[in-house]
């Protein structure tokens, strides 16, 4: 019920007690109508009803006199649009998180992993020194490597072990592979 008598009534179009969404710039009527007469072309939006997205209650104001209304609005094509702003936020806000959880790991990958790198250089040194008299004696220093690795008391020592580990069997994968020609099982 309008405050006062006259007054516009929010969420009707035209009076008729039509009701347009609360959020209206999720809906519009679309008019696009061609050059007419002596009339360029032109395109109308406007947030009505379903029902009344048509020439005649979008195109405001009308560019042709009385007589010739009916000819140009059956040249017009209109039409009724829907979109889900809260579907596009939520797209957006996805894209964003990933872009942001992208560049993270950029600056992961350029600030702390080169320092981590030049840590474990020395650590590295001992490993493959370790694998080279493990060449000549299979168990020799299996005490050592079990005593090293119990008092590794930080996880991130232990992910950085397993890191150094595995790239050495891939560059012994690789050496076997294209030095040796042989595939490993």
């Amino acid at each position: 019920m309008p405050p006062y008598p006259g007054a516009p009534t929010h969420g009707t179009a035209g009076g008729d007690g039509a009701a347009v969404p609360e959020n209206s710039e999720d809906v519009r009527c679309k008019c696009i109508c061609p050059p007419y007469k002596d009339h360029s072309g032109h395109i109308y939006n406007k947030n009505v009803s379903q029902k009344d997205c048509d020439c005649l209650h979008v195109v405001e104001p009308m560019p042709v006199p009385g007589p010739d209304v009916e000819a140009y609005c059956l040249r017009c094509e209109c039409k009724y649009e829907e979109r889900s702003s809260v579907t596009i936020k939520v797209t957006i806000i996805i894209y964003l998180s990933i872009l942001g959880l992208l560049l993270l790991y950029m600056v992961y990958l350029t600030l702390v992993e080169p320092i981590l790198k030049r840590r474990l250089l020395g650590h590295s040194q001992l490993i493959q020194s370790d694998e080279d008299i493990g060449d000549h004696q299979p168990f020799a220093n299996a005490h050592d490597v079990l005593a090293r690795s119990r008092s590794r008391a930080n996880v991130l020592n232990k992910v950085e072990y397993a890191q150094q580990r595995w790239k050495l069997q891939v560059q012994e994968q690789r050496k076997s592979v294209f030095d040796r020609h042989v595939v490993l099982s």
